[in-house]
């Protein structure tokens, strides 16, 4: 393990960069730092779910998703090198299967919500997104492992899934969007 934190603020940062894991320095508003910053948001977002009583397979998935993310940052942060395997997102892949075996067939849009912790899933969701957008913004100006790509994506599906998840395990229907046009 690398070096440890004794000192919190370093004041390195005041001029609007911000130390990199390679040792580099980068812009605090470049596309590698937002990147960075909206997958450790979405880290924190799924922190926020895990407050809530859960079913111990979800606690599970979603722990193991954390460390997942923390590679996936450490990723971003040392441009170059690469952490998340093809494996992970096929664990990933495994996850959306086996929850979504339990759920209803989907006929139209849902609406975020239901059970709260259902509804913290859908917020985690819309973070992966935002994180997916930044870390595919950040690939077109420096190329990125593609299987960063496919598990950021995975993930979205996988928190919605979950959220359909919690709400069938609480005994909530999930609300169907209705087109107002």
């Amino acid at each position: 393990m690398g070096n440890r934190l004794s000192k919190i603020y370093t004041r390195t940062g005041d001029g609007g960069s911000t130390g990199l894991g390679d040792g580099a320095r980068a812009d605090k508003d470049s596309a590698r730092v937002e990147a960075i910053g909206t997958v450790d948001e979405l880290n924190s977002a799924i922190g926020m779910v895990l407050t809530f009583e859960m079913p111990q397979d979800v606690d599970d998935c979603l722990t193991d998703i954390q460390h997942d993310l923390f590679d996936l940052g450490a990723e971003l942060s040392m441009p170059g090198h690469s952490f998340i395997e093809a494996a992970r997102t096929a664990g990933l892949e495994q996850a959306l299967d086996d929850f979504n075996e339990e759920l209803p067939f989907l006929k139209e849009f849902i609406l975020p919500g239901g059970s709260p912790s259902a509804a913290a899933c859908h917020f985690a969701r819309t973070v992966c997104r935002r994180a997916e957008r930044r870390a595919v913004a950040l690939h077109h100006r420096e190329p990125l492992e593609e299987e960063t790509l496919r598990y950021l994506n995975r993930l979205s599906d996988l928190l919605f899934v979950l959220a359909r998840t919690e709400n069938a395990r609480a005994g909530i229907r999930d609300k169907e969007w209705e087109g107002r046009r």
